[in-house]
């Protein structure tokens, strides 16, 4: 089981080191790299149609701008893709980025997450890995228990 977390350019390392971290902390192995739909074509398709073949379970592809990194891995890939908008420098408030992952043509799924949400898409990661691996499900179940308990402490001492 390895995760791919992809991204269109080095300057949306920041956002996606969030779900390279998550995805570490459930102990799931992740390969990391730039891949640019509009610079390096070649790289993309290669990337896109051979993924499934290293042993990539889930895709995690972040793209800011005009973002159609996601939604071309999904076009050549059979593997679940999940989109990360990223906020860029050349965005137009993440809006470009957002929409341009998340209104996909019908048979070309990407899952979407938050503007700057690669935190979610590692979680998504893991829980589409946990759906047929008891060891990743347990860690999911053991992390979610640690937010419900984080919230149940906080809601104590709001009320001491």
């Amino acid at each position: 089981m390895k995760v791919a977390v992809i991204m269109g350019s080095i300057s949306d390392m920041p956002v996606m080191q969030e779900a390279i971290d998550i995805l570490k902390a459930f102990d799931i192995e992740t390969e990391v790299d730039i891949v640019s739909a509009h610079r390096t074509p070649e790289k993309l398709f290669d990337f896109s149609k051979n993924a499934h073949h290293r042993g990539i379970t889930v895709i995690i592809a972040g793209a800011g701008g005009a973002a159609h990194l996601p939604g071309m891995v999904a076009s050549m890939s059979p593997l679940p893709v999940i989109g990360v908008p990223v906020k860029s420098s050349n965005s137009i408030d993440g809006w470009d980025s957002i929409l341009s992952i998340l209104q996909m043509p019908g048979g070309v799924p990407v899952a979407t997450v938050a503007l700057n949400g690669a935190k979610n898409a590692g979680i998504l990661a893991a829980q589409i890995i946990g759906s047929h691996n008891k060891s990743v499900l347990d860690r999911i179940i053991l992390y979610k228990t640690g937010l419900k308990e984080a919230v149940d402490i906080a809601s104590e001492t709001l009320h001491k």
